[in-house]
């Protein structure tokens, strides 16, 4: 590797700040036209870069990392989910992976918090309903929906996002309970008034809302299967801005249709871009383009995180955000 001017492919657009930095820094090839690279172009990418620099819409499969070069030693990947990387066949290669932790934990706690309150309170349906030209006017018994004050809040996952969103969560009046692999610290516990549940089962059918705050790992893949879903009490919300296959999507979309499930806000779906046709034709759902991320600042401090990861490997040190495993 050329330690002054190491090359770096960069497989989506990032923040002008970002690429223009990187140019500097960097032997940087960038992406402009923010296209999404084949299977062939990202082939080709890691048989000449030295770093290959994705975003969570790349899927680094095994294919692609044994088709890579000798000289692919970094993935410095652009967000904090690394499901889309194949990390034991980067193992095998002994090619580092780095992700940016941390920097968009405020945003996205930010964005569930949003969907806790769309969802009960039917904001999207008021919303579509002014634009249309056909509200009437006020009335006592017109778009009723749920409060959410003295409800009970499902978190599954109690990392930095769950606990963000528990502490949000607390201010409008939600009482705390969570499953995780093992309980937080005490003195999170403590902070939050959280009710940590060992059975993902038995939280499930007490909840008033629920929310995924998990990553998809082989673990979680539909963790929410059609078994726990339909442990759900019918008058309960689902909220999910982690990742769409935590959740049988198929089933939500027919429990929501039939009212078995009250209602749900998705920011992440199963096969995006596509969404489930029939979640689309349903009012008790909130839609959002997985945007839960989605801040100037936060895509800022990702790009920093990418910069700061690649320019201490160049520097012959670890990495400051290697991924040494998958944390539930």
């Amino acid at each position: 590797m050329n330690a002054t001017k190491p090359q770096v492919v960069v497989t989506r657009k990032l923040p002008d700040a970002i690429e223009t930095r990187m140019m500097e820094l960097f032997d940087t090839r960038l992406n402009l036209d923010d296209a999404l690279m084949s299977k062939t172009a990202l082939i080709e990418a890691t048989q000449t870069a030295d770093v290959l620099t994705p975003t969570v819409t790349d899927i680094i499969d095994r294919d692609i990392i044994l088709a890579a070069g000798d000289q692919l030693k970094l993935i410095a990947s652009f967000g904090t989910g690394v499901d889309h990387i194949d990390l034991q066949a980067a193992h095998e290669r002994n090619i580092i992976v780095t992700n940016t932790p941390g920097v968009l934990t405020e945003d996205t706690a930010d964005m569930t918090m949003a969907l806790i309150l769309a969802a009960p309170r039917r904001l999207t349906e008021g919303e579509r309903l002014a634009r249309s030209g056909n509200w009437t006017g006020w009335s006592p018994v017109s778009m009723l929906g749920h409060r959410i004050w003295g409800k009970r809040l499902g978190i599954i996952g109690m990392g930095r996002i769950g606990q963000a969103v528990a502490r949000r969560a607390r201010g409008f009046g939600l009482s705390i309970h969570y499953h995780n692999r093992k309980p937080v610290h005490g003195d999170i516990e403590r902070e939050l008034e959280a009710t940590y549940w060992e059975s993902l089962d038995q939280m499930l059918s007490r909840m008033d809302i629920i929310s995924v705050n998990c990553p998809h790992t082989p673990a979680t893949y539909h963790l929410l299967s059609r078994r726990r879903l339909e442990l759900i009490k019918p008058g309960a919300f689902i909220v999910n801005t982690s990742r769409g296959e935590v959740i049988d999507e198929n089933t939500l979309a027919a429990l929501l249709g039939s009212r078995q499930i009250a209602g749900a806000g998705l920011d992440v779906f199963e096969n995006e871009p596509a969404i489930n046709p029939k979640l689309l034709t349903l009012d008790n759902v909130v839609l959002l383009p997985h945007m839960g991320s989605a801040t100037i600042e936060g895509r800022l401090d990702m790009g920093e995180k990418v910069i700061i990861n690649i320019k201490t490997f160049i520097d012959g040190h670890k990495p400051p955000d290697r991924v040494i495993e998958t944390m539930f």
